[in-house]
């Protein structure tokens, strides 16, 4: 039976029919031939069949046969700037990788983490994202509006955002692990986190821009700049992200410097509860997980990520089996070169099989969109307006072509999309406006893209190498 809102005259409508549907409900409802209305930036009606008929002022119908229709999928962890700097350290671990990048990243500016953020969300809107996040910690002197530029980049691409504006003050002569040069102080970056958040979060329902409070790691941040960042986070009423639990390097500093693993480390700093997510959480012993599960605390999890840095595998399974929230994340382009959500889908899937305990139990192919969609709505704590296909809720939705020989022989529309070659992007849409028209974007010229990227990481390599 379609579910379908009041209806209101006056409001512009798009009608999408004859497509399958998966909704990621609460009760994970699926249609394989049906419809949903769209009037302004909201969805008005969804379920079986055709729509319904009389609707007022519809301004486009699109036939959706040989597509699958599905929440937007939601990115819950990326670095953006690091889009100028792919490919390089390509066979160290994390710590390895850190310390042969902080001094070329230590060198960025404006028009770079600008470049950087329009190919970071190309990358990402061609592959089904309609709502991004960007955890950006890099903020050399005098570089410039860092956080302003990547917020313009999401505003002009037409994605909803949420900035993570991240910060470190624990450098090398402190025992972190940035150069000296990369960091701020524990004032500057808490007076800087402020003004972002002030200048630009918006709490509205359908707001397309938000902030969280994001000290980077253990790491590279104090432990004042810890507790000072969440006591500011939750004095201003927004969300806070951090890295952890990450690789076992980090459990031994954690140990060494603190007298405690990463999870009861975070939680003597104020770092758990149903306003926190954590990037990564790999290395997680039951009593981390009972403690995520207690006190609500999220986490994106990056399967590509955690591949190619050696980082292990994540007990996802444990973690949705204790009702830890869990979304999925492409983290940066420098340790995840793709630099897009719909492979972690299916990543995500085949390396938690891996898992010699739940095996091909680990996760189906619904849990794996569930995580790409709902979950990372959750984690970002949008899940009451965006993750699922409901009447009311943000027109975020995305068009999969499901018709060529990649996926047509697959009987299981979801199946195909998971397990599946990655899917050409008919149509995708966030806040009822479409931003990709047949895998093409529509509000930025990709082949500008292509050459300003390549000039700007030429231009950071020259300077690095200066340097």
């Amino acid at each position: 039976m379609a579910a379908s809102a009041a209806l209101d005259s006056a409001v512009e409508r798009i009608v999408i029919e004859n497509c399958a549907i998966a909704t990621v409900d609460a009760n994970d409802t699926e249609y394989a031939s049906g419809h949903v209305v769209v009037a302004g930036n909201k969805i008005e009606s969804i379920g079986a069949g055709k729509a319904p008929e009389n609707l007022e002022n519809v301004v486009r119908r699109i036939d959706g046969t040989g597509h699958l229709v599905t929440p937007g999928l939601v990115n819950t962890h990326h670095h953006f700037y690091q889009w100028i700097t792919r490919g390089l350290a390509t066979d160290h671990n994390l710590f390895n990788w850190l310390v042969a990048l902080y001094p070329t990243w230590a060198r960025i500016d404006e028009q770079m983490t600008y470049t950087a953020a329009q190919g970071s969300l190309a990358a990402m809107a061609k592959g089904g994202v309609t709502t991004a996040m960007d955890h950006h910690y890099v903020f050399p002197k005098g570089s410039g509006d860092l956080s302003g530029s990547i917020i313009r980049a999401a505003s002009e691409m037409g994605v909803r955002f949420t900035l993570a504006r991240g910060s470190m003050d624990r450098s090398e002569k402190d025992g972190g692990l940035p150069p000296d040069h990369a960091v701020e102080t524990l004032e500057g970056a808490l007076a800087d986190t402020e003004a972002t958040v002030k200048k630009h979060h918006d709490a509205s329902f359908d707001s397309m821009t938000q902030v969280a409070v994001a000290p980077c790691s253990p790491f590279s941040v104090s432990t004042e700049l810890l507790k000072q960042g969440a006591e500011l986070a939750r004095r201003l009423g927004v969300r806070m992200h951090t890295h952890g639990s990450e690789t076992v390097e980090e459990e031994q500093f954690c140990k060494e410097l603190f007298g405690m693993g990463p999870t009861d480390y975070f939680e003597s700093t104020g770092w758990l509860g149903e306003d926190v997510w954590m990037a990564h959480s790999v290395h997680m012993n039951d009593s981390d997980i009972a403690a995520f599960a207690r006190t609500k605390t999220g986490v994106a999890h990056c399967p590509s990520s955690n591949a190619r840095l050696a980082a292990g595998i994540a007990r996802v399974p444990d973690m949705l089996a204790a009702g830890v929230p869990v979304g999925l994340g492409v983290d940066g382009t420098a340790s995840n070169e793709a630099g897009e959500l719909h492979t972690e889908l299916r990543n995500a899937l085949l390396i938690n099989r891996l898992n010699p305990v739940h095996r091909e139990r680990a996760l189906n192919a619904r849990q794996a969109l569930r995580l790409g969609t709902y979950g990372g709505a959750q984690v970002l704590g949008r899940a009451d307006n965006i993750g699922s296909l409901e009447v009311g809720k943000c027109a975020d939705l995305v068009m999969w072509n499901l018709s060529t020989f990649l996926h047509s022989s697959i009987a299981d529309p979801v199946t195909a999309l998971v397990f599946g070659a990655a899917a050409p992007v008919t149509a995708s849409f966030v806040n009822g406006k479409q931003i990709v028209e047949n895998n093409r974007l529509l509000f930025a010229d990709e082949d500008a893209i292509a050459v300003s990227t390549r000039e700007e990481a030429q231009r950071l390599a020259r300077i690095s190498a200066q340097a």
